[in-house]
Order: C-alpha cells, then sequence, then structure tokens
C-alpha cells in the first residue's frame, strides 16, 4: 500500500500522541471520525503501526546512565553470531542491540543507574555472553536529541 499525505498525517500525530482520541485525532488530519478510524484501522492491520507503548521518564525511574556498548566477536560463523543475538536478548537492561558493518559487531544501548550499576550489569551479563572477542562501553554524558517518531 502507497501511504498518502493523510496516512502520514495520521502517523506523525499518532507517534507523538499514541493516547489521543479517535475524535481529536480525526480533527487534527483534517477527516471525519469514521473515516479517520477506518485509515487508523487499516495502517494497523497492515503493519504500519506496530504497536503502543508508553515512553518511562528515565530519570523518574533512576536510570540516568546510558551507556552504547560496541561487542567484536571472536568470529563471524552463523552459530556464533545465533548464539549470541540468542543470549544477548535476554539481558534485562538491553534497550537495543545492532548487528553493524565497521569496526565492531554490535553496538548495544544499555539503561543503567549509575556506573556502579553498569559494572553489576558488566560483570553478571555482558561478560558472559558467548564469543565475544572485544568490548568497548561509552557512557553518554548528556542526550541532545531523543525521539522515537520517523518521518513520514
Amino acid at each position: 500500500m502507497d501511504l498518502d499525505a493523510t496516512d502520514r498525517r495520521i502517523l506523525n500525530v499518532l507517534q507523538r500522541d499514541g493516547r489521543i482520541t479517535n475524535a481529536d485525532l480525526s480533527e487534527r488530519v483534517n477527516l471525519s471520525p469514521s473515516a479517520c478510524h477506518r485509515r487508523t484501522q487499516r495502517l494497523e492491520e497492515e503493519g504500519y503501526i506496530a504497536g503502543y507503548v508508553a515512553l518511562l521518564d528515565t530519570r523518574k525511574i533512576g536510570r540516568l546512565t546510558t551507556v552504547f556498548v560496541e561487542i567484536t566477536l571472536q568470529s563471524q560463523a552463523e552459530d556464533l553470531l545465533d548464539a549470541f543475538e540468542r543470549e544477548v536478548a535476554r539481558l534485562p537492561d538491553l534497550l537495543e542491540c545492532h548487528l553493524m558493518a565497521g569496526t565492531a559487531d554490535y553496538l548495544l544501548k544499555i539503561m543503567a543507574e549509575d556506573t556502579e550499576d553498569f559494572a553489576r550489569i558488566h560483570r553478571q551479563f555482558l561478560s558472559r555472553l558467548p564469543g565475544v572477542r572485544q568490548m568497548q562501553s561509552s557512557f553518554a554524558l548528556r542526550t541532545v536529541v531523543k525521539t522515537t517518531a520517523i518521518a513520514v
């Protein structure tokens, strides 16, 4: 399905306010409520809208430290990549894991309470991941831009 301008407006509004009522959404995108509801349902059914979530304030829940971890594996063997990916998906403090092109094989984004908490995460989880040859951690000093909205 091709997205038209109205579909894009719906997606842009919903990315910024997933709890908006259909009545308010229809007003914002200049559609009748029934037409807006049908389009939103279609966007959900066709997978353009993967789900709805609550975004938590990391400060309020005590996760003040963002750590990016670059991991290089011992080899690129498929069974090692599979084993690593299975285990890394189980990490409780992991927000993202990306298979990378470049110097590191994987880039992880982890939220921790502080450096001591990250040391615990490293000791209990990261150091036990299969096939790791090298690991380099970088601590974010300040978040300049943070969004979950994708331009559509």
